[in-house]
């Protein structure tokens, strides 16, 4: 490989959320942190030059992308998601959560219904409620580890609680889940029948697994596309989360318009300099290391996948078909949420995301992200090994 994925880069003293915060956050200082779903990895080395480049500049004024950002940006999806994106219906934001939430305010007003399926990506529910919108849950069901929605429910759930929007989440997260076109159609049917609005959150599309494919919600038909929008950002696929960049695909002139207000009441106009030249230079150059860092991360869910079936066979992964992140089903531990936190975090001092926060069906489940050298992933497996066994 061209890329050292095994390099351990001490990320400690960085101001590192993933690292430098487990006593505020309730950890053990020394805790292996296997949490909050950013990459160990450094980024590529054209987007670490593209920066410096800037940053010798030394002058950080008001920016705006250039024709030049929205063709990278329309080549990347084109070459990887067969998606000939219309980049005059692009709206940058500093962040999918950011646009998600601005959009519920944007598209509803105070106790209108929004629509998830949990177990699912935490701050869906935090945003939702802080916003005083009324959460409305239809769980997801696990089948033999096959998460799958329950259109009965799913849509009686609508039915029953004049639901305006659905925020779904594609590729799933945390259970890994890449749904299928017949799924999504499914949905879309269904949303369109009800008049709900669908946020597809599509961060995680350029991390599929061998077997599948990512459906972008909007391409499936143009009734999708208008009754969408579609949250897109290179913040994790080439870990730059902290330079808070995101583009968000807003077909419908209506919808755009309602959303832009909304942006102009809250006093966002500009992006971040640094998360455009990010996002310009990784999608005209990312292709090659993505490419070793997907296989990389195969590796590692292999090594992760063995490791517990011979050494921690109380548990069990579910299989995961896109992410970096694995769903581990711990309740052959007979353990209670607090305890399992306990054990897990505290004990074999590895600090994951615990199931629970991602909803009733994650009880008893922990989150685990992959996304790190394999010594790391090694010690954090053996730490866990030692308090279970």
């Amino acid at each position: 490989m061209k890329y050292n994925f095994d390099q351990i880069i001490d990320r400690h003293n960085t101001n590192s959320l993933k690292f430098d915060f487990a006593i505020q956050r309730k950890r053990p200082q020394d805790a292996i942190p296997l949490w909050v779903a950013d990459m160990d990895f450094q980024t590529l080395d054209e987007v670490k030059d593209a920066l410096v480049k800037k940053s010798n500049h030394g002058i950080f004024g008001y920016s705006e992308p250039t024709d030049r950002y929205f063709n990278a940006l329309n080549s990347w999806f084109k070459k990887h998601h067969n998606w000939d994106i219309d980049t005059s219906k692009v709206v940058l934001a500093c962040g999918v959560v950011f646009a998600i939430a601005a959009t519920i305010r944007a598209l509803t007003k105070e106790n209108d219904a929004v629509l998830i399926c949990q177990p699912v990506y935490y701050p869906f529910e935090e945003t939702i409620k802080v916003n005083n919108r009324k959460l409305v849950v239809s769980e997801l069901v696990n089948v033999n580890g096959h998460y799958e929605v329950d259109f009965k429910d799913f849509e009686q759930k609508i039915v029953d609680n004049d639901v305006k929007i659905f925020l779904l989440c594609n590729p799933h997260n945390p259970v890994g889940r890449v749904w299928t076109r017949e799924e999504l159609e499914k949905i879309g049917n269904i949303c369109l029948k009800h008049n709900v609005f669908v946020i597809s959150d599509e961060i995680h599309s350029d991390f599929i697994c061998e077997g599948h494919k990512h459906t972008v919600f909007s391409t499936i038909s143009k009734e999708f596309e208008q009754n969408s929008i579609v949250c897109t950002a290179p913040t994790k696929t080439f870990n730059l989360a902290g330079l808070h960049i995101s583009n968000i695909y807003i077909p419908n002139d209506s919808i755009r318009r309602k959303y832009k207000l909304e942006m102009d009441k809250i006093g966002y106009s500009q992006s971040n300099i640094m998360g455009i030249i990010a996002c310009q230079a990784a999608y005209e150059n990312g292709d090659e290391w993505l490419k070793e860092l997907k296989a990389y991360l195969k590796s590692n869910y292999l090594f992760v996948k063995e490791y517990i079936n011979n050494n921690i066979p109380k548990l069990s992964l579910i299989e995961p078909e896109g992410t970096y992140l694995l769903w581990v089903d711990c309740r052959r531990l007979n353990l209670t949420d607090r305890e399992l936190k306990e054990l897990i975090n505290f004990k074999a001092k590895v600090w994951v995301d615990d199931g629970y926060v991602f909803g009733q069906g994650g009880s008893g489940y922990i989150r685990l992200n992959i996304a790190c050298p394999k010594e790391t992933l090694r010690r954090a497996l053996e730490n866990i090994k030692d308090v279970i066994s």
